[in-house]
């Protein structure tokens, strides 16, 4: 099993342009909130729990294969996602559409990001590159490198 800071190292490699950098710290997030908000959106229920949320589940349990600390950070995402997802539900109707808007916009900012940086995007190597670039953005703030 890889380390997150293995982990961190790889997604870097094709995250060194400064202007790349600044477009992922916005359009990860955005992509990574309009996908919780869809996956809530599906009205497949599997007995008291929906389709939906048991994919969050399963991300949230890959991130704590990474430590106490990424599981924390991506909960908390998750719960300001689910506050966010409030609030755009009572001021955007459908919810569903907003997201998808902002879902698409994002990435084409990432692929213009990517474009800058002249590297092709790390979930072509490898799809759980998907689930660290949201933990990459905060990278950062939480996970502060120990130089002692």
């Amino acid at each position: 099993m890889r380390s997150l800071e293995s982990w961190f190292a790889e997604y870097s490699a094709s995250h060194q342009n400064r202007k790349n950098q600044v477009i992922h710290k916005i359009c990860v997030p955005a992509i990574f909130f309009s996908v919780v908000g869809v996956l809530l959106q599906i009205p497949l229920n599997l007995g008291p729990i929906k389709l939906g949320e048991l994919i969050i589940a399963v991300a949230l349990g890959w991130y704590a294969t990474l430590g106490k600390r990424a599981f924390l950070v991506m909960l908390g995402q998750l719960i300001l996602c689910y506050v966010l997802l409030y609030l755009l539900g009572h001021l955007f109707q459908p919810v569903w559409l907003a997201l998808v808007l902002i879902f698409v916009t994002a990435w084409i900012g990432q692929f213009y990001g990517h474009h800058i940086e002249g590297k092709r995007p790390s979930f072509f190597k490898d799809l759980q590159f998907l689930l660290i670039g949201p933990l990459w953005v905060l990278r950062d703030v939480f996970f502060k490198q120990n130089n002692a």
